[in-house]
């Protein structure tokens, strides 16, 4: 008789090949998938696999080697310079700080803002012991000191974490000759940028409201 005994990871009978057990596993640690979210794509992967799991596997390999970091902003793409920090028609004035690359092509989705971007790369957070010094706040002074530059916008999120790191990254700017700005009322208290639809994104964007600067 077969073991009824089931993999603590997975939920699934010890008898599972272990290339599924582990494809199972690795999808459970994706944003939004639980064990049986995770088992469901994977039988739905599995079951297609000359028109999805192939393919998908080649994208991800290709993406694993040919995306990186941009040195300059912080955003990810297959050339370094960006494709944004690369685009001479973006307004050089204008740079909008956000936390993350999600954020970012929150943004871009929108289609308003047409200047440049600088990821910090996350938030101020006592309770997870993230310190200024483990945010790219650094080299967003060092651009922001840059005369070409204007205009700081900071986009970080409507959170407590967002805020207080809005509010340090006004202090560190307090030398640099340029105006801060944040999105204006319309995001939501506790809000993420990319969760927001483009309407609502661009009339924060729009509406902005100076907090310093001349």
């Amino acid at each position: 008789m077969v073991s009824s005994c089931r993999s603590r990871k997975t939920g699934l009978p010890q008898v599972t090949p272990t290339a599924i057990d582990r494809l199972i596993q690795l999808l459970a640690k994706l944003p939004g998938l639980g064990p049986r979210s995770a088992r469901r794509v994977a039988l739905h992967l599995i079951k297609r696999k000359e028109s999805l799991l192939g393919p998908l596997a080649e994208a991800m390999a290709e993406a694993a080697t040919a995306v990186h970091p941009c040195s300059e902003c912080g955003n990810l793409d297959a050339v370094d310079p960006c494709s944004i920090c690369r685009d001479i028609q973006r307004d050089q004035t204008l740079l909008c700080v956000v936390e993350d690359v999600a954020d970012l092509w929150a943004l871009e989705r929108a289609m308003i803002f047409k200047g440049r971007y600088h990821v910090i790369g996350g938030t101020l957070s006592a309770l997870e012991g993230v310190g200024p010094e483990d945010l790219n706040i650094e080299d967003l002074v060092r651009r922001a000191a840059d005369q070409s530059v204007r205009e700081v916008i900071l986009a970080m999120n409507a959170t407590v974490d967002g805020q207080t790191t809005a509010h340090y990254v006004t202090d560190r700017l307090a030398d640099c000759e340029v105006s801060i700005s944040r999105l204006a009322h319309g995001v939501p208290v506790g809000g993420e940028l990319d969760y927001l639809d483009e309407g609502t994104l661009g009339a924060a964007l729009r509406s902005r409201t100076k907090i310093s600067g001349d």
